[in-house]
């Protein structure tokens, strides 16, 4: 067993959540060490979707990591709606007074490392936590396994838990008496597609059809994401290129716009599920972003969500390592509310746009008049332009 170390803050998965809260400590003066099981090459070519809400964006650029995304991203001042065809912009510029990037989450985290990496930050890939105790005391302890097998032990004033959706840490909070796990899951999926073609415009397009939901998006000039909506059981082998490319014409063409068609070189069935855990915290251990919650990706929130999470975290830390925790004692009840209002958001554009398998001719007719209902009225494209954009984050300089 080697030597024991010491951190004031250990965090435990290098993903949105915990690489922006070891920077944004950092910017705190707060020293942290990231365990990451996989290797950073995994880490930084698995793609992933990202839109980029706009106090998303206003923090990558007011802590110095927005220089690439500011080169580079897809921004946005505005996306379409469309309903058989019949498309609807939303102009969220002009409705909100901001706009949006298109910029995936590997990207952003490729910026968090390599200036994490230029600070001398402990970001330690390749590594797996084994244990962690003494949450409930007055000491964390981390048992892991590094890099070259062996093991090791660091104790830590405070552990953030923001290794995913599947984080074995947060059966601690749940078991306790007030602890609950809140979720839901939807009848249907989204099959998604990477392509290289031109883009088929520059703005998302949002379409529902009888057929069921699609959703165009753009990664460059010459790579598209395209999504359609499935059955949650469908594999891979079931969407011929022949069926996905017929599928999408269906759902999303009219009369001034085809979808652009080239080589699909990735397919994928992403499922649907949502989850709040209650409360983020217990004792020394904390929950941020996957860990803590998860929602459809229709809305667009899950990493602007764990941008917030660490947003609230960061002044609770900071504050508690100088002697007072009332701040971090309030975590759970900053955050917790702004996650049911995404949930929110993005469970009603989830229904709004996909077609129940199981709906009944009323319950179709009500959809459609529900999102017609919303895109022709100013005060509908405003709440929506409004929940799209997001709000402003919690202050981390608290």
């Amino acid at each position: 067993m080697a030597t024991a170390e010491h951190t004031q803050v250990a965090v435990i998965g290098a993903g949105p959540a915990g690489l922006m809260l070891s920077h944004l400590l950092h910017l705190r003066g707060v020293e942290t060490v990231v365990f990451e099981s996989r290797s950073q090459e995994e880490v930084e070519n698995t793609v992933r979707a990202g839109v980029l809400e706009q106090g998303t964006m206003k923090l990558m650029r007011d802590t110095g990591i927005g220089g690439r995304m500011d080169r580079e991203a897809d921004v946005d001042e505005g996306i379409e709606f469309s309903l058989d065809g019949v498309r609807t912009r939303i102009a969220l510029t002009d409705l909100t007074g901001y706009n949006m990037a298109v910029y995936p989450q590997h990207e952003v985290l490729i910026d968090l490392i390599a200036q994490r990496q230029a600070d001398n930050g402990a970001v330690l890939f390749n590594t797996r936590v084994d244990d962690v105790s003494g949450y409930d005391g007055d000491m964390v302890t981390v048992n892991y396994t590094d890099e070259n097998g062996a093991s090791a032990t660091l104790t830590a004033d405070y552990v953030v838990a923001a290794d995913g959706s599947n984080s074995p840490y947060r059966a601690a909070v749940t078991a306790l008496d007030n602890g609950a796990r809140y979720k839901f899951e939807y009848p249907y999926a989204w099959f998604g597609i990477l392509v290289n073609a031109p883009q088929t415009q520059k703005e998302l397009i949002y379409a529902t059809h009888e057929d069921g939901f699609a959703l165009i998006s753009t990664r460059s000039a010459t790579v598209q994401r395209y999504y359609l909506q499935c059955d949650p059981e469908d594999t891979v082998d079931q969407w011929s290129d022949e069926r996905i490319w017929e599928a999408l014409h269906t759902r999303v063409d009219s009369e001034d716009l085809t979808v652009s068609e080239g080589e699909i070189f990735d397919k994928a069935v992403l499922r649907f599920r949502s989850a709040v855990t209650d409360p983020m915290q217990r004792g020394r251990l904390f929950l941020a972003g996957d860990a803590a919650h998860t929602v459809p990706p229709t809305g667009a929130k899950g990493l602007n969500l764990a941008i917030a999470d660490v947003c609230a975290l960061v002044p609770g830390l900071v504050h508690a390592l100088q002697g007072d925790d009332a701040r971090l004692q309030a975590y759970t009840q900053v955050a917790v509310p702004r996650v049911w209002r995404a949930q929110h958001f993005s469970y009603w554009m989830s229904s709004m746009l996909h077609v129940a398998p199981d709906a009944s001719p009323f319950e179709l007719h009500r959809r459609r008049g529900e999102l017609s209902a919303v895109l022709s009225s100013e005060a509908g494209r405003r709440y929506l332009a409004e929940q799209y954009v997001g709000r402003e984050l919690p202050d981390y300089m608290a």
